[in-house]
């Protein structure tokens, strides 16, 4: 098992390292097309397919053989067949090979972590505006109990809602603090569908009306007929279809935000590679045949078809008595018609939630009130899938045209198959609400053309996802310094590969552009940058090194952050960029609290030194902004521990100890046991510096969780931080 050594550092030194000016290492000339080009041979469409037994078991083992694939009825011949783990390192290779893609590896001696190190996207879309009180902790409590216990190593998760109340925080990310302080902000906003005339009249029964239902249309014409003396029948018949048709067409505004979120949603999942997993959560509504929300459902499992995403719908309900809701007048009929009609009322309302699970190869949980358990058999049942692709017909392409998919096991009928039913043969068109607010500029458009090159740049730091052009590498750690606070640093890495080099003045050079921008929680602009650099190739360079590297130190006040970084290849105008979310503390003076965790290198010069000083080791780490370590490296660590316990007189001294935690995959893989934190020589017990180095040496390839954890034995306290790295 790889050990531990630590040694002390100084806070000067420290600082030397995080707060790092711009520097550059020497580029390798003339790799600028190297990146990982996309060749299109031939489009393919495709389509995910899970196969289960009776008892809910994947079937492994089925070859291209044993599937039979019908569009629109007519029997296609299958061009790509291939089984895919999801979440796995493989998985967007494979999804572009069967879109009739190659991906060229410029590394291909590198080998790749094994499957499971990339992680899952999984969104939840709680519809807060068709929920009540009881619905909505029931969702909250499902999601938080996810996110604490489920929610795998590298899986990233969205938390987002139909009332657009998270804002700013309904983004993807793998911070668990983000997605709790997203939860935090879904409060109970009541709704329901209501006029002031008598006897009262509830959506559902509205809807009926509508659908022309004999019995309930009678009851209500009955009864304003007897609340209104000398009204003709025609009258009444008139007025009751008014009030029916008034309230189903504020229902549809209320609808069409459901139905306009998850479209934006699933649209914008479009940009991320691999299956998407959408849980759409939500207390049920209806779905007016006369209205357009009809067909947006059906646009939007078009949608889910072509972005590859899954959805799996959960009714917050939980388990349904079939018994009117008390919190609710309803009429009062002795005749039993009402309550005859109210019999469907439970399942009209969860229609739309069938057909949007169904129609996209997932499945929905209904009447139970272990929502946990169906959001843990959908998770394991997507985790594995066969991808089917075909060859599409040649003729003209219509938005309106919707080809039906239908696929089988044969020989098998016992056997049950989710598959996506159908898509439009061209992308529709985005739903919007009509109360929704004006539609913002989309940040993945190109910019126009009279804009100068630079807003381009900052327009893409507006984007839900950063764009992948360029790969950028983001590195975020806070310490506090005993004159003006906490002192964020950000970190950014470009590799040189990706970049254009010319011949200038007999010279080798290239130039980037790089700009980020800090927000705060609700979104609002703290601060940003802008730097344009000069690269000049050195004879000297070692190929496989060469990167751009930025720095820019900002001190903030105690909050949770989102940094966004990009950067621009003036020549090519291709642009890479990352996003990464960082909670900033608000200690109190006697509460123990640690900096973050920053990694680095032991360098090549001190590789064979067994004799390196507490203060040489300190001062040579080489902060690893991309957090990418060799199998066979050093990783050195260093933190700061805050406001430790002194000891009684005469020591006076704080007893502090320290223990590390890797893990990979969710298991442990390296546990150190406690080792004591030496005080000797520091002058500010209030800032105590901790340096130590992990041999990463015959851990296996792939993504890895290192967890700081200190205890004051004094005031019985404890601080942990997390920090993630790969070993290639």
């Amino acid at each position: 098992m790889p050990g531990i050594s630590r040694t002390a550092t100084t806070c000067v030194l420290l600082c030397v390292l995080v707060c790092a000016p711009v520097f550059a290492q020497t580029p390798e000339v003339g790799r600028q097309d190297q990146t990982d080009v996309l060749r299109v041979f031939t489009e393919l469409v495709q389509t995910d397919v899970m196969v289960f037994d009776k008892e809910g078991h994947f079937i492994e083992g089925l070859k291209k053989e044993d599937f039979e694939l019908r569009i629109d009825g007519q029997s296609k011949p299958i061009d790509f067949f291939e089984r895919i783990i999801a979440g796995s390192a493989n998985e967007e290779s494979q999804l572009a090979a069967a879109r009739g893609s190659s991906r060229r590896n410029n590394n291909p001696d590198t080998p790749a972590p094994v499957p499971l190190d990339r992680g899952r996207p999984i969104f939840f879309y709680i519809d807060d505006l068709h929920m009540d009180l009881a619905s909505l902790n029931a969702a909250k409590k499902t999601v938080s109990d996810f996110v604490d216990k489920q929610m795998a190593q590298n899986d990233e998760v969205a938390i987002s809602s139909s009332s657009g109340q998270i804002g700013f925080l309904q983004q993807l990310t793998d911070n668990k603090a983000v997605l709790h302080a997203a939860l935090e902000r879904l409060k109970f906003r009541p709704y329901s569908v209501r006029d002031i005339d008598r006897p009262p009249m509830t959506e559902y029964q509205a809807l009926q009306i509508e659908r022309y239902d004999h019995d309930v249309a009678e009851y209500f014409i009955e009864q304003t007929i007897a609340q209104n003396t000398g009204m003709t029948r025609e009258s009444a018949d008139a007025e009751v279809r008014g009030r029916a048709r008034t309230m189903l067409q504020q229902a549809e505004v209320v609808t069409m935000a459901t139905i306009s979120g998850l479209d934006g949603l699933i649209r914008s999942a479009n940009k991320l590679a691999g299956r998407k997993l959408v849980f759409l959560i939500s207390g049920g509504f209806f779905l007016n045949p006369q209205a357009s929300s009809m067909s947006r459902v059906q646009r939007i499992t078009s949608l889910a078809a072509r972005n590859g995403v899954v959805i799996y719908s959960i009714d917050a309900r939980g388990l349904a008595t079939g018994l009117p809701d008390a919190a609710n007048e309803r009429a009062f009929d002795i005749t039993g018609r009402l309550e005859r009609s109210a019999m469907g009322e439970m399942t009209a309302s969860q229609d739309a939630m069938n057909a949007l699970a169904r129609d996209t190869g997932g499945k929905p949980t209904f009447n139970t009130n272990a929502l946990g358990v169906g959001l843990t058999k959908a998770l394991k049942e997507t985790s594995a899938y066969y991808l089917l692709a075909w060859k599409p017909e040649g003729e003209t392409q219509h938005a309106s045209k919707f080809h039906r998919i239908e696929v089988k096991v044969i020989g098998r009928p016992q056997l049950v198959v989710q598959v996506k039913r159908g898509y439009f043969d061209v992308e529709p068109e985005p739903t919007v609400a009509k109360s929704s607010k004006p539609k913002q500029p989309d940040a993945n458009k190109p910019s126009e053309p009279n804009k100068p090159a630079d807003s381009d740049l900052r327009q893409k730091l507006g984007g839900t996802f950063p764009e992948r052009a360029i790969p950028v590498s983001l590195n975020l750690t806070y310490l506090n310094t005993s004159d003006r606070g906490w002192l964020l640093t950000t970190m950014m890495e470009v590799p040189s590969a990706f970049l254009t080099f010319e011949q200038v003045g007999g010279k080798q050079v290239a130039a980037v552009e790089v700009a980020g921008v800090f927000f705060n929680d609700r979104g609002q602009s703290g601060g940003s940058f802008t730097k344009n650099i000069m690269l000049e190739a050195q004879p000297d360079y070692v190929s496989g090194r060469g990167s751009v590297r930025y720095s820019f130190p900002l001190f903030l006040q105690p909050g949770m952050y989102q940094v966004r970084v990009a950067a621009r290849d003036p020549k090519t105008n291709r642009i890479g960029g990352a996003h990464d979310w960082i909670e900033i503390p608000n200690l109190k003076p006697t509460q123990l609290g640690i900096s973050s965790v920053m990694i680095g290198v032991r360098p090549s010069s001190a590789v064979n030194s067994s004799s390196e000083s507490s203060q040489t080791m300190a001062s040579s780490l080489e902060v690893n902004i991309g957090h990418r370590f060799q199998r066979d490296s050093n990783l050195r660590f260093a933190i700061f521990v805050y406001n430790a316990a002194a000891a009684p007189a005469p020591d006076s001294k704080p007893d502090l100890a320290l223990q590390l935690l890797m893990v990979r995959d969710d298991q442990p893989v390296v546990t150190t046991p406690l080792k004591k934190i030496s005080t000797d020589g520091i002058a500010d017990l209030s800032r105590i510096p901790y340096a130590g180095e992990v041999p990463l040496a015959g851990l296996p390839a792939g993504r890895y969780l290192l967890k700081v954890s200190v205890i004051d034995r004094i005031s019985k306290q404890s601080a942990s931080q997390e920090t993630r790295f790969e070993i290639e």
